[in-house]
């Protein structure tokens, strides 16, 4: 895959599409009146509750791991008195806050029986795609060992992709 473009010196812009595209999940409707098939009752929402607390888990120690090795920074580019981390939740994933809030709007979109939020997460997920391709880019540039990191850990959900 070719190298998606910056977007602004530490990637500014990927952070911009983000927050827009959080919005559109925060403002897609909700089902009113008939729900769809299946997207109503105990055992969908249970599956929406449990993906939006595996999504802020997921999410949470992301943060807490780039906080541990002060990298944490909302911009892709990375830090630059950084270190790679590569232990606790960047075990299983490259990118377990994108992984995180995928997960999390998923589940929000099951909860609220919004086809719109669901079609919004896989959207999410096509970005977070990208975003991460790039800021692999950067991040290979920045740390030798990165290479084999990448060949090991799954890229934003643990034991699937």
């Amino acid at each position: 895959m070719r190298t998606p473009p910056d977007l602004g010196p530490r990637g500014e812009g990927w952070v911009l599409i983000q927050i827009v595209l959080f919005a559109a999940i925060l403002a897609a409707r909700p089902a009113t009146g008939s729900a769809p098939a299946g997207m109503r009752g105990s055992v969908p929402e249970l599956v929406g509750v449990g993906l939006v607390l595996a999504g802020g888990l997921l999410a949470t120690a992301g943060v807490w791991g780039l906080q541990g090795a002060d990298a944490l920074t909302a911009l892709p580019h990375p830090r630059s008195d950084a270190a790679l981390v590569d232990r606790g939740a960047y075990r299983l994933v490259r990118h377990p806050i994108y992984g995180g809030l995928v997960i999390g709007a998923l589940g929000w979109g099951i909860l609220r029986a919004s086809l719109p939020t669901v079609l919004l997460a896989a959207v999410l997920l096509g970005f977070f795609t990208l975003k991460a391709t790039r800021e692999e880019a950067w991040l290979e540039a920045r740390y030798p060992d990165y290479p084999a990191y990448r060949q090991r850990t799954r890229r934003l959900l643990p034991w699937i992709f």
